[in-house]
Parts: structure tokens; C-alpha cells; sequence
């Protein structure tokens, strides 16, 4: 294992290829966000006004953004976007306020992406979930009430994520029955 470096991430993290494009343009812009994350500037723009995502800064955005943007883009198939934002302010404050943070939001991204990973073809269950990312959160912090609100934070991201993921492999199921009989 890696062992994560000043923002959580191991050089093998899911978000150390997102943070190789941040660095090398120095931040990036709304519109090469939007390339990145596959939304519209509006959707951004309401989770920044609405106080999910922090501002940026000098039009610029970096590590904290992205993992912040990507995380409530993985909950919205299965989550209202106010429970999403809810959840990130329990896990974290106020977005524009890193010294209320548990963990920095790149370090959430990552073991969020290490839990739902490790769950992919098996059928997760919610102990199973709780285990693997009790076991994960071990690499990052000692135990304190902090972790095990942490814990139970993610599992709910987790869970909510594999939702999204079976209703989209059932919305795709579904319109592949219609096609075979409006064919066959």
C-alpha cells in the first residue's frame, strides 16, 4: 500500500489522475470541470451558490473541488441533491471552511471509490459495507467519534452509490426488453 501523501491520496488513488490534469493547468476552469464531470455549468454553479461545493478560487478549481464535485455526482441517481449536500455538511462543515473538516474531501473521494470498489460483483451487503470501511478508515485514522461518524457517513454514500448503479443497469435491463419485442 501506498501511504497517502499531505491530502490523503496514495499515488495509486482513484483521484491521483484527476489531481496530475489539476496540477499541471494549476486549477482548472468551470468549463474544463464540466468536461471532466460530464455536467452543466448551471448544476455547478447551484452546488456552489447553495453551499455543497466551495467557492473557487480565482475562477480556479483544485483538489478539494473536484473530489467534492465527483462525490455528490456519484450520490445524485439515487439521493435528492439537498440530502447529498446534507450529508457532505455532516461529514465535513461548511464547504468553504476546511478547518471543520474530518477528512479533506480528496481523502473522502478516495476511500468512497475503495469502498464501493471493493463491493463491485458481490452482492454488498449494509454489515459487509460497515466492515470494509471500518477496515479502510483504519488506514486513515485511529478510532475516535469522528471515524465512526465518518464510518456511518460512508456507508450511506456507499449504499446510495450501488443504488445508483443497480437503477441504471435496471433502466438499461428495461429498455433492452422493449427493444428485443419491438424487434422480434
Amino acid at each position: 500500500m501506498n501511504p497517502p501523501d499531505r491530502n490523503g491520496i496514495s499515488k495509486r488513488s482513484a483521484f491521483s489522475a484527476y489531481l496530475q490534469l489539476i496540477e499541471a493547468a494549476d486549477g482548472l476552469t468551470l468549463s474544463q470541470v464540466c468536461a471532466l464531470s460530464s455536467l452543466e455549468p448551471s448544476t455547478i454553479q447551484n452546488w456552489i451558490k447553495r453551499g455543497f461545493v466551495p467557492h473557487p478560487q480565482q475562477k480556479k478549481y483544485r483538489e478539494r473541488h473536484i473530489a467534492r464535485i465527483l462525490l455528490i455526482a456519484s450520490l445524485r441517481d439515487s439521493m435528492q441533491i439537498d440530502s447529498i449536500g446534507a450529508l457532505m455538511t455532516y461529514i465535513n462543515g461548511n464547504a468553504d471552511d476546511e478547518q471543520d473538516d474530518i477528512i479533506s474531501d480528496v481523502a473522502l473521494y478516495d476511500i468512497f471509490d475503495r469502498v464501493v470498489t471493493s463491493a463491485a460483483g458481490i452482492h454488498p451487503t449494509q454489515q459487509g459495507i460497515k466492515e470494509q470501511t471500518q477496515k479502510i478508515l483504519a488506514e486513515y485514522m485511529p478510532p475516535s467519534p469522528e471515524r465512526d461518524r465518518l464510518t456511518d457517513a460512508l456507508i450511506v454514500m456507499a449504499i446510495a452509490c450501488i443504488a445508483g448503479q443497480y437503477k441504471k443497469e435496471a433502466k438499461k435491463l428495461y429498455s433492452n426488453l422493449f427493444k428485443e419485442e419491438n424487434h422480434g
